[in-house]
């Protein structure tokens, strides 16, 4: 095993833990209690949702690199590329959900998950 990619992989993990938590605790609260919000699609609604789910998406990410880190520590590179695939997966099913599919960026995601599962596969 590699000592510092699993000290990565766990400093990754409490890094997405506190982003999320403490943004939800100091920002996004504070920020969804002004008036100026920007109105997309006929209300500030949107903008609200389009900011929190980008917000912890950067957790997911975080998380995803950490087993990512994780698995490559044990010497599994295939493992490792199914991970970050698999993050790119939920990536997208939370840009979908979070913006009603309204948000362009899931498709993408998406098309990222599939197309590093198909690689791994291949290799």
């Amino acid at each position: 095993m590699n000592s510092w990619l699993l000290l990565a992989s766990v400093l990754a993990v409490l890094t997405g833990v506190a982003h999320s938590y403490l943004g939800e605790r100091y920002i996004l609260g504070r920020l969804f209690r002004r008036t100026e919000l920007p109105h997309l699609f006929g209300s500030d609604l949107f903008t609200k949702r389009t900011l929190r789910f980008a917000w912890h998406l950067t957790s997911i990410a975080w998380v995803g690199a950490a087993v990512s880190f994780w698995v490559l520590a044990r010497g599994d590179a295939t493992g490792g590329i199914r991970v970050l695939s698999a993050t790119f997966f939920l990536t997208s099913l939370v840009t979908a959900a979070g913006s009603r599919g309204r948000h362009l960026a899931w498709p993408v995601f998406l098309a990222i998950a599939v197309a590093a599962w198909l690689g791994a596969s291949a290799s």
